[in-house]
């Protein structure tokens, strides 16, 4: 089943069924695929199958490489994930079996199994509250063998049961004592007394200093046991504490009332905590607990379920500006008295950075380290670490996201001296401002904002960078309002630019990230245009978009396609092996064996996966060949000759067929050339002159003319065997032959011409099936020696280079093979035509993605908002022409109202003019993309088309 069928029918289901489907979940940052889970899970058994096996859900979330540093707490994700959105469609489409109820199995959680069993009758609602406290993290993997240790149930002793056990554990309810009543009767007993009321007696346990047994009296301690009534449950009366983070509307009222300076300023109890004691052992011993309990069970701590703890450590960790200044930060959630060491609790403080200006360092110059320096900085430490294990969290990050003093203390910690001490604290802030910056709006003015961004002009610590690209581009994800990232500095846009020419492949994507959400708002474009066009230029910008287009080939595969013109036509088999040429021969001759038959077998036979040939044809025409010239070197052996035909050839093998119920030896995966190739790879030209007279009588005793069958390397060595061998012309000595010199060398003989132009009437053209002076019906040639000369030209190649070098064609990067010439349909090979493609990286579902998609993103962005710049830049250099001429924008270099800025030089900054300046010496670049990224290709057409339209005007 294809994956969006898959959850198209889970949307189904999950609809009838009146609960949400999350399609996309995520564990540890991963997508989850939904499908892909579901398979992993019935394979195993199902889910009741699945929680019962110890590690079971641990084996599961290997296959996702959720990671091993937290696997418990993964694996209760990875379940959690399944049983909200699988488990009740497992039941009803794999077991065939109505689901429970959601409130017993969607509402509650993922605890345990069972659910075929489940009801709402048999199934009791767990508290979450309970199940923190007491450790009960069951993930049905069982994972961890050491849990919180679960408080001892204490097993009460009966009233009367004698059985002077001591009781493990405290006491929940203890047994009411009896006062002894000693008996004043007789001691003589007697058989009708048993009517006799006794006194009371008191429990036997051994704590009493006595003991007295109810056996000797049954009646008593029936009595007892009927009697007793547990101490019923006594109810515990709580009463809410009104906090800032429950109530800020009732704070906010009481700061408007005491604002007027009437009233003091309002003492604010303090918070319960360790944290909040003063006392170093407890807050050392709180802060070690609660980095330890955030690193393992981080996923079951949530601040909601418990109060201030949010609050208490980021007062706490707000102490590290004590380290460097003289000044103690406090949180007020009343009234500002105006002091510089308070922060406003409600609404934040806006000119936080200001104050930190204003204040002196009290750190020592010479960086001499105390003792009390590195143990408060650790501790510090500590309290940051927990604040970013636990925002990990998603509601814990929803939680704090609330809280006007985190921004504050952010601001705060990025604010600090640069100093390496600092490094640790500083990475746990811009961890914490990744995860919580998507449910805020950060303005151009915000505090945190521009320590974010200076953090990015220092641009000197790689991990910095990347949380701080990673936390801006998450501003306002999860709300409405957009992420302008306006007010960037020109020396941050440079490092943008400049981190893009280095090679780490994270970095690169966290600045396109960056550089796509910032060209994505015209404004930013037109700021970028007018810090590279003013006068000194503060950016380039040309280079940029040079090197945004030589991202989109990063890391580029290539691969070729081939596609098949012709099929193959075999070879008549008859006549299919071809003669080796007499000067091949005599360099073959040279060699010794095994290279000699190893050659020979490359020059007249090739790979062909369907043809085969019998292993005697093949070893005859090896001995006719080299039989001969047996004096020369020594032949192979059959066998060895068969063995090397494999190791010449990959896809060839010997193999016995079965035709005809009878054995036949065959090499499959080769045939014979149609013609032979040099030691060089040079195909040879083969001399199809039919002469009449050169013939043979087929079955019916008819007469078929053959082909001369001689080979040639070079067309002009063909045509002088054309000459002498079939037109009858002869070579004349330019002067007397010398002794001892060749005369027959082309340079000292020359074509005797006397009688070429005579009228021959039998004389034809007999290449192949050519015939050219008989069929010709209209403006005959004359049949003379000279014009049959000029007109076999037209059957061989106009050069001799094109023999020199296998024939190949290459157009617009497309390597198109070709074959030698071929006459008729005999023995033709295949031809294919090869598209070398250079693809980028895709997703699973093969749509561009990674550095080269978003590099194509930031260039469609700038097609299509230079316009709009231009166009605003414009419009605000006609609000204010009163500064310049009356034509373009001239006259003034600044921003404009609207951040557009105007440009001067009395130049027509028109758009075409921008468009062709930016994108011309880019498109032959982009339209090679387009030919050969068949992943990329869809985007770059969209860019290329936003260009022609602004270069449109």
């Amino acid at each position: 089943m294809a994956f969006d069928e898959f959850i198209e029918r889970l949307k189904e289901f999950h609809e009838e069924r009146g609960t949400i489907l999350e399609a996309a979940p995520r564990v540890n940052g991963k997508n989850i695929d939904l499908q892909k889970l579901f398979n992993s899970v019935i394979s195993q058994g199902g889910y009741d199958q699945v929680s019962r096996e110890k590690l079971a859900w641990r084996r599961v979330g290997q296959e996702f490489h959720l990671g091993s540093t937290n696997a418990a707490a993964y694996a209760f994700a990875l379940k959690t994930v399944y049983y909200k959105n699988l488990a009740a469609y497992e039941i009803k489409s794999i077991h065939n079996k109505e689901p429970p109820p959601v409130e017993v199995l969607e509402n509650v959680t993922a605890r345990g199994g069972d659910l075929l069993s489940r009801t709402a009758q048999n199934y009791q609602i767990p508290s979450t509250r309970d199940d923190l406290v007491n450790g009960q993290d069951e993930d049905g993997s069982g994972d961890e063998d050491v849990k919180t240790p679960k408080e001892d149930r204490m097993e009460i002793d009966e009233p009367g049961s004698g059985s002077g056990r001591t009781t493990r554990g405290l006491r929940q309810a203890p047994p009411q004592r009896v006062l002894f009543q000693p008996d004043m009767s007789s001691t003589r007993q007697i058989r009708n007394s048993s009517g006799r009321t006794q006194s009371p007696q008191p429990t036997a346990t051994t704590s009493n200093a006595y003991s007295f047994s109810t056996s000797s009296n049954p009646s008593l301690m029936s009595n007892s046991v009927a009697n007793y009534e547990p101490r019923p449950p006594m109810p515990l009366t709580l009463r809410g504490v009104t906090t800032p983070a429950n109530n800020s509307a009732l704070f906010y009222q009481q700061k408007q009332r005491l604002i007027g300076g009437k009233a003091s300023r309002a003492k604010e109890v303090p918070k319960p905590g360790p944290l909040r004691s003063g006392i170093k052992e407890e807050q050392d011993y709180a802060l070690h607990h609660l980095v330890k309990i955030s690193h393992e069970r981080g996923d079951k701590l949530k601040f909601s379920h418990f109060p201030n703890m949010a609050e208490l450590l980021v007062e706490y960790a707000l102490g590290v500006s004590s380290l460097y200044y003289a000044i103690k930060w406090e949180i007020s959630y009343t009234e500002e008295n105006g002091d510089t060491g308070s922060l406003d609790g409600l609404f934040g403080t806006p000119d936080i950075l200001d104050r930190i200006k204003q204040l002196t360092r009290t750190d020592p110059a010479d960086e001499l380290e105390t003792s009390d320096f590195a143990n408060r900085l650790q501790k510090i430490n500590e309290a940051g670490l927990t604040l970013r294990n636990l925002v990990l969290l998603e509601e814990n990050a929803v939680y704090v996201s609330e809280m006007a003093q985190l921004r504050d203390f952010l601001s705060v910690a990025l604010a600090l001296p640069n100093d390496p001490r600092l490094a640790e604290l500083k990475h746990y802030v811009l961890d914490i401002t990744e995860q919580v910056t998507k449910y805020w709006s950060l303005s151009a003015d915000d505090p945190l904002y521009r320590c974010l961004l200076g953090e990015l002009a220092k641009g000197t610590d790689r991990g910095a960078i990347l949380t701080t690209l990673r936390a801006i581009c998450r501003i306002s994800m999860n709300l409405e309002q957009p992420n302008t990232l306006s007010g960037v500095p020109t020396s941050v846009i440079e490092n943008l630019f400049n981190w893009l020419l280095l090679t780490d492949e994270e970095l690169l994507g966290a600045d396109l990230d960056f550089l796509y959400q910032y060209t994505a708002v015209p404004a930013n474009v037109a700021f970028l245009l007018h810090h590279s066009h003013s006068s000194p230029a503060t950016l380039s910008i040309h280079p940029f978009l040079s090197q945004l287009v030589r991202l989109c080939q990063h890391n580029h595969e290539r691969s070729v396609f081939k596609i098949l013109k012709r099929s193959a036509v075999p070879a008549d088999q008859s006549n299919s092996i071809p003669t080796v040429p007499p000067d091949l021969m005599s360099r073959l001759l040279k060699m010794d064996e095994p290279d000699r038959s190893n050659r020979w077998m490359k020059c007249v036979f090739e790979e062909d996966a369907e043809s085969e040939i019998t292993q005697i044809a093949l070893w005859q025409a090896y001995q006719s060949r080299f039989t001969a010239h047996s004096s020369e070197g020594a032949m192979l052996s059959a066998s060895d000759f068969i063995k090397n035909v494999s190791s010449i050839f990959s896809g060839a093998s010997a193999q016995v067929s079965n035709d005809n119920h009878q054995a036949k030896f065959i090499i499959k995966g080769i045939r014979p050339r149609r013609h032979p190739v040099d030691l060089n790879g040079r195909p040879y030209m083969r001399c199809l002159w039919r002469d009449p007279s050169n013939y043979t009588l087929d079955s019916r005793g008819k007469k078929q003319p053959r082909d001369c069958g001689a080979y040639l390397l070079k067309s002009d060595d063909m045509f002088e065997h054309l000459c002498l061998a079939h037109i009858g012309l002869i070579r004349q000595p330019v002067a007397p032959i010398a002794e001892g010199e060749n005369d027959s060398s082309a340079t000292t003989r020359k074509w005797d011409l006397s009688h070429t132009n005579e009228k021959i009437q039998d004389l034809d053209c007999y290449w192949s099936n050519c015939r050219r002076f008989s069929r010709q019906r209209t403006n005959p040639l004359s049949p003379t020696k000279r014009n049959l000369g000029n007109h076999v030209k037209t059957h061989l190649s106009n050069s001799s280079r094109s023999q020199l070098h296998p024939p190949q064609d290459t157009e617009n990067g497309i390597t198109k093979a070709t074959t030698s010439q071929k006459e008729g349909n005999e023995g033709k090979e295949a031809v294919w035509e090869e598209f070398c493609m250079w693809n980028t990286a895709t997703d699973e579902k093969g749509d561009a993605a990674g550095v080269p998609l978003t590099a194509m993103l930031v260039l469609r962005n700038l097609a299509r908002n230079v316009p709009k710049a231009v166009e605003h830049m414009r419009s605000e250099r006609s609000e204010r022409s009163s500064f310049g001429g009356a034509n373009g924008f001239n006259g003034m270099n600044g921003v404009g109202r609207n951040g557009f800025a105007t440009n001067g030089g009395g130049r027509n900054f028109a758009t075409t003019e921008v468009m062709q300046s930016l994108f011309l010496p880019l498109r032959d670049r982009l339209v090679w993309s387009l030919a050969h990224n068949r992943s990329l290709g869809p985007y770059v057409h969209d860019v290329l088309k936003l260009v022609d339209k602004g270069m449109e005007g």
